[in-house]
């Protein structure tokens, strides 16, 4: 009798290669293996430096207290800013018995959400959002229902990691009981080294894009660029589109513009439309790059998208691509491409080698051409074309 196949373990289909030769950096810890998945299924390579960790607080004693208050006197509002923390809060309930008052509790109040996320966990507690933050911002909840008046009404404020973003002070301030419940809260980074080291190889350029999920991983990351005094040459490379800063929605994205940055934000604030917000940002022709005579040219950290296709080039090939393109078509003396190669291998004949690897490695040999006693230029479709560096919405 034949034994029966032995069966293979599954793995993710590759949906696309618009990520090929993209490196990207994820200083993000909650759900970083979801998000590190769903890039390298676009080819990307993805690299983890998590800026801060959630610690969650399933033991807090204050957390527990303070749900007894609310069992006990219901709130007539409540306020949920944060799908991750309203379901850690109901997970807290739950390991202290307390999850079936709680919850008629929450029955009898109106419930307010910043954002579809929020209202998702809501949801999936089986509870009802009566109104949702369309701007996914505290702002505007605030807004709502200081118009509504609060006056007199209890107001349970489930607060994010980072703070209540001045809920607790404004609704006190018209006339509210506020209890606040803080269900998780940011604890320092599991490995500062490898925060520092993320730093230093963004500002050597060496990620094609940089994406954030929360604003205190934000906030710590730019802080520890800052520190290392590289947040500059950083800036730098975004702003001469090689560098994608990316955030996951508007609130995210406030520490960045604050350090002087234009990062790329989906339209909904989730981790799939930020994927997708990248694929298409790299593989719909809006990174930066220049039209050849053999088709449009896009530089990565690992190689050269040439016509659509990717190409892996060496660092040393790459480095002379780069400055090729860079001039835009203009000519670059062998010293200028020298001097952009390692020292290691700066040589009288280095420039040589490695342009005649790209061209190889390229198979495009009409892409560089060699102007006679005065260097190299790419042969670009234009006398003097202006590299497409697209502003990143946001």
């Amino acid at each position: 009798m034949t034994a029966p196949p032995t069966a293979q373990p599954q793995t993710a289909q590759p949906l696309s290669a618009a990520l090929a030769g993209c490196t990207i950096l994820l200083p993000v810890d909650r759900r970083s293996g979801e998000l590190t998945a769903a890039l390298e299924r676009h080819g990307a390579s993805v690299r983890l430096a998590p800026a801060l960790t959630i610690v969650p607080h399933i033991d807090d004693e204050e957390l527990i207290a303070r749900t007894e208050r609310l069992i006990a006197q219901p709130p007539h509002i409540v306020v949920v800013t944060t799908g991750v923390g309203f379901r850690g809060w109901i997970e807290a309930a739950d390991e202290a018995g307390l999850l079936e008052p709680l919850l008629v509790a929450l029955r009898s109040a109106q419930i307010v959400a910043r954002g579809p996320k929020a209202r998702g966990a809501i949801q999936q507690a089986g509870l009802s959002a009566d109104w949702v933050a369309e701007s996914e911002t505290a702002a505007e909840l605030e807004e709502f229902l200081l118009a509504e008046g609060v006056r007199g009404r209890r107001i349970a404020v489930q607060h994010h990691g980072s703070g209540s973003d001045g809920l607790d002070e404004a609704f006190e301030a018209a006339g509210a009981d506020v209890v606040s419940l803080t269900v998780y809260r940011w604890g320092p980074p599991p490995d500062p080294g490898v925060v520092r080291r993320s730093v230093t190889a963004a500002a050597c350029g060496e990620f094609d894009a940089i994406l954030f999920t929360s604003a205190p991983g934000a906030q710590e990351w730019l802080a520890a660029a800052d520190i290392l005094q590289a947040l500059p040459r950083i800036v730098e490379h975004a702003d001469s589109g090689r560098l994608l800063m990316a955030a996951v929605g508007p609130i995210t994205a406030g520490p960045l513009q604050r350090a002087g940055f234009r990062p790329l934000v989906p339209d909904r604030g989730r981790l799939g439309s930020l994927v997708r917000a990248v694929v298409t940002h790299f593989g719909g022709g809006h990174a930066r790059g220049i039209e050849t005579a053999v088709g449009r040219l896009e530089l990565r950290s690992g190689g050269a998208v040439l016509g659509g296709r990717f190409i892996p080039l060496a660092r040393t090939g790459l480095d002379v691509l780069s400055v090729l393109a860079d001039a835009g078509g203009r000519t670059i003396s062998r010293h200028e491409l020298l001097e952009a190669l390692p020292r290691s291998v700066a040589n009288p004949h280095a420039v040589e080698v490695a342009i005649a690897r790209v061209r190889e490695a390229l198979d495009a040999p009409e892409l560089i051409k060699t102007v006679v006693k005065r260097g190299y230029r790419l042969n670009v479709t234009e006398p003097d074309p202006v590299l497409t560096t697209p502003v990143p919405a946001g």
